[in-house]
């Protein structure tokens, strides 16, 4: 929190403290939704609310946007029924049937009689889209048009409307039984004649999106065609909702954040790392390193089936750490970029011949670059034979680790699993116990020792 942030948050305090606030009011009155939530985000949950009903009631159902899930529901549970309701009515149809999944069923009994028949149906029209779909992230806050309508017509409709949708810079134009037909931009419609109706000027065939589709598809949607909203078909053919870009980004940072971790080994916490308890930590992160502990065996029992040589030339040793961690490194970075080009669509299971051959030369380059690099040291520590050894090896290893950094996401999406598990931690034990044979066996060979 800055210094500005942390004066505001003391004057809120201090506001509260005298049941001042009708001073909270003013304070705030200019502040964005996201600036509020980072002044009062410190507060108790109980504080907060007090905060939030000082608020006029639009902007408090826009900052109750801004918190998180877990504030939101708890919130939910502070604030009386008629307050909640209020807050229920003004918020975003997808953001309120979002919180509305997350209430306990007597907290959703309790607030469902303070809505409007109109704002229950649609909530609970929302809320039943199973979770991870596109209908589980759309909103109806959304503009349509007929197409019979004058341009002037239409845009007089949208200015009664625009209050209510999310978006009007791109409206849909649907028949009479709300079937997609076109879509039209508010740029398109004030720079067209009078005269010349939605029809003439719309975009026939949009972009669309099914409902009951995986969510990450319309953010690939949106990024392809770089669109604002994509429109979102239901089972009968018809126009069901939009997903926004902001809500789309929303959903593409969940799926960065979960292939991040993914790619540490570690399961999805579920919750923020604030949160997490000691147990749920313990679980998410024990499997993968029991498992890679064993895959370590493999690079010991490497070790001790080479101990002749290993007694024959101990210089060897000094080298072991330096290339394993070169093939792991490489390895990593491979698995990296493959698993995000898999991800976003820039590669395909069809590419696997392609890239392996690109990697192949890119990896045997890297190999040779940094075989260069360690020879000097490695005639220095050991003298032209074990250099000798230490950068045919380095080649060897950084073109194995990256082939197996680049090929092991291309086999878990052929296995239908999630290309991200090919972590770092797997890639790098992998790499470990190949690159000791490779090492010892290559000096074993070329130094003239019995295997």
């Amino acid at each position: 929190m800055n210094d500005i942030a942390t004066m505001n948050a003391h004057a809120i305090a201090r506001f509260l403290r005298a049941d001042d606030r009708k001073s909270i009011a003013v304070a705030l009155r200019h502040e964005h939704p996201a600036d509020i939530v980072g002044i009062i985000g410190e507060m108790s949950v109980a504080d907060m609310a007090q905060v939030l009903l000082c608020l006029e009631p639009q902007k408090q159902a826009t900052l109750f946007g801004y918190f998180d899930h877990d504030t939101q529901v708890e919130l939910a549970a502070t604030l009386d029924r008629a307050e909640m309701a209020r807050i229920f009515g003004a918020m975003a149809h997808d953001e309120r049937a979002d919180l509305f999944t997350e209430l306990t069923e007597e907290q959703k009994n309790a607030l469902l009689p303070g809505l409007a028949q109109a704002e229950r149906e649609d909530m609970r029209k929302l809320a039943a889209y199973p979770e991870g779909t596109v209908g589980s992230v759309m909103t109806s806050d959304y503009a349509t048009l007929p197409p019979h309508l004058t341009t002037v017509q239409a845009v007089e409709h949208l200015r009664r409307v625009a209050p209510d949708a999310e978006t009007i810079y791109h409206s849909y134009v649907v028949d009479d039984e709300r079937r997609l037909v076109g879509s039209v931009s508010l740029r398109d419609l004030l720079v067209a004649r009078d005269n010349a109706t939605v029809e003439e000027i719309m975009r026939r065939e949009p972009p669309f999106i099914r409902a009951e589709d995986k969510r990450e598809e319309a953010v690939e949607v949106i990024r392809k065609y770089d669109l604002l909203a994509v429109p979102v078909i239901n089972g009968g053919d018809r126009l069901a909702g939009i997903v926004t870009y902001d809500d789309a980004m929303d959903v593409a940072q969940e799926q960065e954040d979960v292939r991040f971790v993914k790619t540490s080994a570690v399961g999805g916490l579920g919750t923020s790392m604030l949160d997490a308890g000691v147990g749920l930590l313990y679980r998410k992160r024990i499997p993968w390193l029991v498992i890679l502990v064993f895959g370590n065996i493999f690079s010991g029992a490497g070790i001790a089936f080479f101990e002749d040589t290993i007694a024959a030339h101990i210089a060897l040793v000094f080298f072991l750490p330096l290339l394993v961690d070169s093939g792991g490194n490489a390895g990593s970075q491979s698995a990296t970029l493959m698993v995000r080009a898999l991800a976003t669509g820039d590669v395909r299971m069809s590419d696997w011949g392609k890239m392996l051959g690109r990697e192949t030369l890119v990896a045997g380059l890297l190999g040779l670059t940094m075989a260069l690099a360690v020879s000097g040291i490695g005639i220095v520590r050991g003298g032209p034979e074990i250099a000798m050894v230490v950068s045919i090896t380095m080649v060897l290893i950084v073109l194995v680790g990256s082939l197996i950094g680049m090929s092991l996401p291309f086999l878990l999406s052929k296995m239908k699993l999630d290309p991200a598990t090919a972590s770092a931690p797997l890639i790098t034990s992998l790499a470990d116990a190949i690159g000791v044979v490779i090492y010892f066996a290559m000096a074993t060979w070329l130094l003239g020792l019995p295997g």
